[in-house]
């Protein structure tokens, strides 16, 4: 079992990265936010989880134990695969999957591609009990110049398939309602914005900008 992995960055586009651990690359499945963290040829860690199935071993990346937990409950639920997992992962932050799970609202739950009604609301039931809405305190995080973080999240929306036109009129969009977010927020509404993915493929950037 591989639970956790620390090495250089040798990739990291999209929802992929490949960290170099003793001269072995891992390739592993990330959120485009994370993505957004790592930087190719600097030191990373993080936790992950090991998905074997009969005819592949599929390795899923998380920046914080939250997610970690978050995702083996997910998948846990009937009808919800590790990509569907990392999709509702993508789109909303740990406090905000308690929350929708407290408020008892699947609809938050069905903007994932691959996430039907009947899913939608599997995750709710299942996830009732096991998660918790807490009061988040407000912090004092500057947001990063807007240029730098609509860039940021329009390279990691093309890195995922969108066509740079639509990549920045979401962003511009998004930015226009919520001028202050930072990256990963705006990350994040801005794919609640676009909804499934249906029809585009991730791409294999060689690079992109970073904020």
């Amino acid at each position: 079992m591989i639970s956790s992995l620390r090495g250089i960055v040798l990739a990291a586009a999209g929802s992929r990265a490949v960290i170099e651990v003793g001269g072995v690359g891992f390739a592993v499945q990330i959120t485009p936010e994370h993505a957004l963290g790592l930087r190719v040829g600097h030191e990373a860690s993080m936790l992950t989880s090991l998905v074997v199935r009969e005819d592949s071993l599929a390795l899923f990346g998380f920046a914080e134990p939250a997610q970690l937990e978050l995702f083996e409950l997910l998948t846990a639920v009937t009808g919800v695969g590790p990509k569907s997992a990392m999709g509702v992962l993508a789109v909303l932050a740990p406090d905000q999957i308690a929350d929708a799970v407290a408020a008892e609202d699947d609809a938050v739950f069905r903007k994932v591609s691959g996430i039907g009604p009947k899913t939608a609301k599997l995750i709710v039931v299942s996830l009732t009990g096991k998660v918790f809405a807490t009061k988040r305190a407000a912090t004092s995080t500057i947001a990063p110049p807007v240029s730098t973080a609509s860039q940021s999240v329009i390279t990691a929306l093309t890195g995922l398939g969108w066509s740079e036109r639509v990549a920045q009129d979401v962003v511009a969009e998004t930015l226009a309602e919520n001028p202050d977010a930072a990256v990963p927020a705006l990350l994040r509404l801005a794919l609640g914005r676009l909804g499934p993915a249906s029809g585009h493929t991730v791409a294999d950037a060689d690079s992109r900008s970073r904020a």
